[in-house]
């Protein structure tokens, strides 16, 4: 039984760019469905002097990812850099998890063999 995420985009201090909302929304509904021990995301996009800044945390099951990245004024690549810093963390993680459990299935399994 899956339930939706829940995906929280914040822009401080400046409008919202609806384009870009529903783009990270879609990319979190993504990363949701790959990866479902991710239940919550949030994105904070904010200007910092000459750039811009975004932060990114994905929480859920035994997960816990922080990334940001800083751009020149375009909103679109500097949240699609934070969304590819945060799909990659997912994977190693989401990997580990997966591989660790199948390596010692196979040791149990070597055991029951000798």
């Amino acid at each position: 039984m899956s339930s939706e995420p829940t995906i929280i985009i914040h822009f401080k201090d400046m409008s919202v760019d609806e384009e870009v909302r529903d783009h990270i929304r879609a990319r979190c509904e993504e990363f949701a469905g790959e990866f479902p021990e991710a239940t919550h995301f949030e994105l904070t996009i904010r200007p910092d002097a000459k750039n811009l800044e975004c932060h990114g945390h994905v929480t859920g099951k035994r997960t816990r990812i922080a990334a940001h990245a800083k751009g020149l004024e375009h909103l679109r690549p500097v949240s699609d850099a934070v969304l590819d810093k945060l799909e990659r963390e997912l994977r190693t993680e989401h990997d580990k998890r997966i591989f660790t459990q199948r390596r010692k299935a196979q040791k149990e399994q070597a055991k029951r063999a000798i």
